[in-house]
């Protein structure tokens, strides 16, 4: 009973201490999503001046079934990208301190701006 109580309050004290440094750590990783959006979105759509904009970012809040093999926090960002007459939109996975960022489609429709 203390040890499951005494886990409790070390995850709540880190959600609430957490929160701000989380978005923190959104905010930092964003330069590098954006980037990677922008270079998937300037090879789809065969336009190497094509630019990135951020819609929307988050903290993905996985749950910890085992507290010893609890998965990394991930930021995610959908990221519009527009250049020579079209557009696409790419969700951005990074992981908190791993080594990059992975840009999927989230709808791979190469829309024509016609």
């Amino acid at each position: 009973m203390k040890h499951t109580f005494a886990i409790s309050a070390v995850a709540l004290a880190g959600m609430l201490c957490g929160c701000q440094s989380q978005q923190q750590l959104v905010d930092e990783m964003q330069s590098d999503a954006t980037h990677v959006a922008q270079r998937r979105g300037a090879f789809e759509l065969n336009c190497p001046a094509a630019t990135a904009t951020v819609l929307s970012k988050e903290m993905i809040q996985t749950p910890v079934v085992n507290p010893r093999w609890a998965p990394p926090e991930r930021a995610e960002y959908t990221v519009g990208v527009s250049g020579c007459g079209k557009r696409a939109t790419y969700l951005v996975v990074c992981a908190v301190g791993g080594t990059g960022c992975v840009a999927g489609g989230a709808r791979n429709e190469i829309q024509s701006g016609q």
